[in-house]
């Protein structure tokens, strides 16, 4: 089958948990990078759930594509499955994206399941930074992901205009 490819959108582009050859920006589109998903474990609590990131459908999003080798498919497969699929808000998916040297590569990606009662549906920056603020979990307060999100993007040289939006209001003033 040769080497596989895996987009990663979020963490998966500072933190992906796994051995690769190689990595390219790139551009994803039909998805877009959204704080669509609620969180009650990590980000918040089923009373007062957080929201993280999922790829919602419509728009485009850049992210990170990492070349695997085949030898590493099944472990780097299952090792993806434990960490996105826990509660399956996700559904595992093909996904088409432009390398940044301009070849098309088929990725593995996760897309959010627009059914789950975890999806949080399309919000405006002012209702996602509602939700965001106040909520905390057990890996930390919503606002503490949101604004390291935004710093790890920054520092991939990756803009995400609306997720800069909603830090704006959660923070009082524009992040970058």
């Amino acid at each position: 089958m040769g080497d596989f490819w895996v987009f990663g959108y979020g963490s998966l582009m500072w933190r992906p948990g796994f051995e690769y050859l190689e990595t390219h920006r790139a551009h994803l589109y039909g998805y877009h990078r959204s704080l669509c998903v609620k969180s009650h474990i990590h980000r918040g609590t089923q009373t007062r759930p957080g929201l993280v990131l999922g790829l919602d459908r419509g728009g485009s999003c850049i992210g990170i594509a990492f070349r695997v080798a085949e030898e590493m498919r099944e472990e780097v497969t299952t090792y993806l499955r434990e960490r996105e699929l826990v509660t399956n808000v996700y559904h595992e998916k093909p996904l088409r994206v432009t390398l940044d040297n301009g070849h098309g590569v088929d990725t593995l990606g996760y897309v959010v399941d627009r059914g789950h009662s975890q999806y949080a549906g399309r919000m405006g920056m002012d209702e996602a930074a509602r939700h965001v603020c106040g909520a905390s979990g057990r890996s930390g307060p919503n606002e503490e992901y949101v604004i390291n999100t935004l710093s790890h993007l920054h520092t991939l040289g990756i803009r995400d205009h609306w997720l800069e939006g909603v830090a704006a209001r959660i923070t009082g003033k524009h992040p970058f």
